[in-house]
């Protein structure tokens, strides 16, 4: 993949763009918000990743306000399948819905294509093979220019991609989420697709600026994620520790120390943390500079990792709207 499709790669950081809008507390005010991606892309971000999800719609109308002057300048990536709808999260993963979505999509990042349009979530009551003959309509007609899959399982990624080409598989992964490691980061690598990792911060957990969940403010979609709730958090905070000694020892920031290890897990590996703040950002970008040892790696396999860490990833209402492995 990463031949095939050097743009994804390089560099191998991109900007999730959802928490400038979306999940994680107030949405930032539109000004601000749009300083903030003018900066991103002045300090060498060139991928930028956002959905029809995000925001009800507002996420694509920032980046396209923000950036659609650019647009022959940086690789784009929105989502469609998964949407509010009369003010609740719907997936649909119908082709003639995917198509709407599309057009929409386009409209409101004022672009006439988009480099990479995922399937944000499989839609349980349509075959897969049905939702990404959709979207390869879409690459035939020129209003995208690749098909991607977002927290599919190897299974279905496997089916997809015997209906038509499929650049990239988004899923979450980082040290403390390692269900990638199960079946789908072989896989994206056998079929020459880019992984690309989204919330590789562990939604901002290997940060350590969490400290708990009373530091979340109300909305904050953590809130409704075990891992973060009293029952589990203090137990996952004891983990850090010898993390953070390890950021330090390098030279490195936490962040960066993160980002760097997802880096390491593959050449056809890509991240794209999301953050709503500048300095993050400028942060975040740094991880390609941290160069990491077999036994650095080994060791931070050993300090965080699905055996330790206390509490599932999403609850119960979540975790029906995935397709991917579990352990």
């Amino acid at each position: 993949m990463s031949k095939k499709h050097p743009h994804l790669l390089t560099p191998s950081i991109g900007l999730g763009c959802m928490n400038l809008s979306h999940a994680y507390g107030s949405p930032v005010a539109e000004d601000e918000a749009v300083k903030a991606l003018h900066e991103a892309f002045d300090m060498g971000y060139r991928h930028f990743d956002t959905a029809t999800l995000y925001g009800g719609g507002k996420n694509e109308l920032l980046v396209g306000k923000a950036l659609k002057h650019l647009r022959k300048e940086f690789f784009l990536a929105s989502k469609c399948g998964m949407a509010i709808v009369d003010g609740k999260k719907e997936i649909n993963g119908r082709p003639e819905n995917i198509r709407q979505q599309c057009e929409n999509s386009l409209k409101r990042l004022g672009v006439e294509h988009i480099d990479l349009y995922y399937l944000h979530r499989k839609d349980p009551n349509i075959a897969i093979e049905e939702s990404v003959g959709a979207l390869n309509d879409l690459v035939k007609e020129g209003k995208i220019g690749a098909i991607g899959l977002s927290e599919v399982s190897a299974d279905t990624l496997r089916k997809a991609y015997k209906e038509a080409p499929i650049t990239a598989l988004q899923s979450e992964y980082s040290l403390w989420t390692r269900n990638p490691e199960i079946a789908t980061l072989e896989a994206t690598k056998e079929l020459g697709v880019t992984f690309v990792a989204f919330s590789p911060l562990a939604r901002g957990y290997l940060t350590g600026a969490v400290k708990s969940a009373s530091d979340l403010e109300q909305g904050d979609i953590r809130l409704n994620m075990p891992r973060f709730n009293e029952d589990h958090y203090p137990s996952n905070i004891a983990l850090l520790s010898n993390f953070l000694g390890m950021a330090k020892e390098i030279g490195c920031s936490p962040a960066q120390l993160a980002l760097a290890w997802v880096l390491h897990q593959g050449d056809h590996v890509v991240a794209i943390p999301g953050t709503r703040f500048v300095n993050h950002m400028g942060d975040n970008l740094g991880a390609t500079d941290v160069k990491l040892t077999d036994s650095q790696l080994s060791d931070l396999n050993d300090m965080i990792n699905q055996n330790n860490v206390s509490g599932t990833r999403y609850n119960e209402a979540q975790q029906k709207e995935i397709d991917t492995e579990e352990f």
